[in-house]
């Protein structure tokens, strides 16, 4: 594993939690695009070195590529497409019925939260 790899996945985590975090729908979604780079990525390095295709011939295993991060990586990049999309949605629903892009807090849990106290 590469240095330069895992603080490149460490800082992409980092940087997609923080964004998280956000009331902003528009860094909410960055983050998640964020984190699934970082996913995609680690899945990748946890592959190690690169080598030969996975069945060749049937002969042997030694030296053989496992082709499991790379399905994983594959379901990773889909699964996030389609996050992306659906936050976007719901993000053009907002905008379109509030007029911004800022997550309200919830009337309710504030609601509960006085009773509480």
């Amino acid at each position: 594993m590469s240095i330069a790899l895992l603080l490149t996945v460490g800082g992409l985590t980092s940087v997609g939690l923080y964004l998280i975090t956000s009331r902003s729908l528009s860094r909410i979604i960055l983050g998640f695009a964020l984190l699934g780079h970082a996913s995609v990525l680690a899945l990748l390095m946890s592959g190690g070195p690169a080598g030969r295709a996975p069945i060749a011939d049937g002969s042997g295993s030694d030296g053989f590529a496992n082709p499991l991060p790379q399905a994983l990586a594959l379901t990773a990049i889909v699964i996030s497409f389609g996050l992306t999309l659906f936050l976007l949605a719901l993000a053009s629903r907002q905008k379109d019925h509030t007029g911004d892009d800022l997550v309200e807090d919830d009337i309710e849990d504030s609601r509960i939260a006085e009773v509480k106290q």
